[in-house]
């Protein structure tokens, strides 16, 4: 027991550890993307770091310097308080972190243009624009702001928000195209679409895996799946065609990002289970969703 426990807490450690280099890596690839393919060509990116630009800008029309690093900080702390609460201090942790970098990283460094070409920008900087935020999110972090109370919500819902922060980030882009033009707006919402379409490409917490395990042992393979996880089984009789041998087929539902656990774990103990994987569009019921840790 005392070995079990020493493990686990090495487990956690070692996770967390990973969590901080994922977090890192969000923050430079952020602000990579914002001084390498957005700032050449005048556009602007989605959630509050996008808003703390647009606020930058608009205060230089008015002749006084409004520091983008300070708006970064000043829009995204209190969000993070308003959802500690919901929330783990691991978690918040890491959101605090990545926008943390994010503000200094502006200031402290300067990364020089890679392509001359804005369509390239737009697309290139998109893509890992997103997955600057893909990785934040795989630490289960987040990189504040609007990514921060879209995590939360969904962890109430189970429903993705993505969609709909791209609405958001599009009202924002209204307003920056009245004060500097539509052209570089409409480059900007082309931009936020391919950055909001690669995060719901890559990160897939609240889309469900159906499970289907055809056995000949049921048993063993419901207690290992429900000591594990926090999901029911349901178990049909079967016949094989072949073997004219009686089977049965042990169905669940998962989260996909439990899917290779809950492979891995019934294989443990039945290794020559059949296993039969599908994406599952719709589901209505009860359904355990692990929360944010």
């Amino acid at each position: 027991m005392a070995d079990t426990i020493k493990n686990m807490q090495k487990s956690t450690k070692l996770r967390f550890i990973f969590s901080v280099i994922l977090t890192i890596a969000s923050a430079i690839g952020q602000v990579y993307v914002i001084q390498v393919f957005m700032n050449p060509c005048n556009l602007l990116p989605s959630g509050f770091t996008g808003v703390a630009i647009l606020i930058n800008k608009i205060s230089a029309l008015f002749g006084f310097d409004f520091s983008t690093s300070l708006g970064i900080l000043l829009l995204n702390i209190p969000a993070a308080l308003l959802c500690y609460k919901s929330v783990s201090k691991r978690f918040t942790f890491l959101s605090f972190l990545q926008f943390g970098l994010v503000s200094l990283g502006l200031q402290l460094f300067e990364f020089a243009p890679f392509f001359d070409d804005k369509i390239l920008n737009i697309l290139f900087g998109g893509f890992l624009y997103g997955i600057s935020i893909v990785l934040a999110l795989k630490a289960d972090g987040s990189t504040g702001g609007t990514d921060f109370i879209a995590l939360y919500v969904s962890n109430k819902i189970h429903k993705s928000l993505w969609d709909y922060i791209f609405i958001f980030n599009a009202i924002i882009i209204i307003i920056f195209g009245l004060f500097f033009g539509w052209e570089p707006a409409g480059y900007s919402i082309v931009f936020q679409f391919i950055s909001t379409r690669t995060i719901s490409g890559f990160y897939h917490r609240y889309a469900q895996v159906t499970l289907e395990v055809t056995t000949d042992d049921p048993e063993t393979v419901s207690d290992i799946f429900i000591e594990n996880f926090r999901h029911g089984m349901t178990i049909i009789p079967g016949y094989g065609a072949y073997s004219k041998k009686k089977y049965y087929i042990c169905k669940t539902i998962v989260s996909s990002y439990e899917e290779r656990d809950a492979i891995d774990c019934i294989r443990s103990v039945k290794p020559n289970v059949i296993i039969n994987s599908y994406k599952t569009n719709h589901f209505y019921g009860s359904f355990y969703q692990k929360p944010i840790e």
